[in-house]
């Protein structure tokens, strides 16, 4: 059984699409088919690989549109997946290609910077003594460590797709919500509003980078977790802040939205009468009418205990 790879391939500004075919054995990886093409077919193909334990990252590219570590997912499983001999391989997505498979990953570890990554002590603890810390307090944030920085989550990123500029990579998310669970930190407060002045409330919570993860962790969780301490920690003088609070307390109060009013609630008065024309344009084809009552779900009571229940079962897992 034979596979052809059509391989994008990106050398000096000049782009094409290269197909190479090659039998498939028992077990072969992507990585190992890449390895073959380069050892045997072709010496200019270009890509990077490191551990091939699925450990280090540096292999990860798209397969057929969805980001893979190349060291650990099997050609013929993907072939069966998509039912096809063929596979089109290309870079990560939302980086700089510099050759072939290869991206430019500098910007991104720029980036990270911007969360105030590392741990600053309490002033408990010293030099002698180091940063004890109990297994309970550890395994808040245990999972959180086991991101190996492949870049999965951020090619498939819909929110980097359309504007990195105000928004941080998944992973970076993922190590500041690592940071604020950290029981050694003395001021997680000040990693947190560096994370909210970078983008947090921006993230379109589609779910993309949880999806993708090889490591099967949870950045879109990540996120989540970390709107929810901007709450506790009193960070929440903002529009996404404000428009998840106006969405709580209609679904608490009435089991419905109240879309004529969560503008107005999300970005004050003035910000929403920018958007007047928008809000006519609605009125006239009957999409909202603000003289009408806001309506109580018949369900109410069955609302409120899930919320109570999901409150609940947030507080038990923190």
């Amino acid at each position: 059984m034979d596979v052809k790879l059509r391989i994008h391939r990106f050398v000096e500004d000049k782009k094409w699409v290269q197909d190479y075919t090659l039998p498939v054995t028992v077990g072969m990886t992507v990585l190992e088919a890449l390895t073959q093409i380069k050892e045997h077919q072709d010496p200019t193909l270009s890509f990077t690989c490191s551990c091939r334990s699925s450990i280090c990252g540096a292999c990860a590219v798209r397969v057929n549109g969805n980001a893979e570590l190349a060291c650990e997912i099997l050609v013929e499983n993907l072939m069966k997946r998509y039912d096809t001999d063929e596979l089109t391989i290309e870079p990560l997505g939302n980086f700089r290609v510099i050759r072939d498979l290869i991206v430019d990953w500098d910007p991104k570890y720029a980036r990270i910077k911007k969360i105030k990554p590392t741990v600053h002590p309490k002033d408990e603890f010293s030099a002698e003594e180091g940063c004890k810390q109990s297994p309970e307090d550890f395994n808040k944030y245990k999972k959180l460590a086991g991101c190996i920085l492949c870049g999965s989550c951020v090619s498939e990123c819909n929110k980097n797709a359309l504007n990195q500029e105000d928004f941080l990579d998944p992973f970076v998310f993922v190590k500041a919500a690592k940071i604020t669970r950290d029981s050694r930190d003395k001021d997680p407060k000040e990693h947190l509003k560096a994370v909210v002045d970078a983008g947090l409330w921006r993230c379109f919570n589609c779910q993309e980078c949880t999806a993708k993860c090889p490591k099967g962790l949870d950045p879109a969780g990540a996120i989540e977790k970390l709107k929810e301490a901007t709450f506790k920690m009193g960070l929440d003088d903002n529009v996404g802040a404000r428009h998840a609070k106006a969405i709580y307390d209609d679904i608490s109060d009435s089991g419905t939205l109240d879309e004529s009013k969560l503008n107005i609630k999300s970005e004050g008065f003035f910000a929403a009468g920018l958007r007047a024309p928008m809000a006519l344009r609605l009125m006239r084809v009957g999409k909202m009418n603000p003289l009408d009552s806001h309506p109580v779900n018949k369900e109410i009571d069955t609302i409120r205990k899930i919320v109570k229940n999901a409150e609940a079962a947030s507080k038990e897992e923190n």
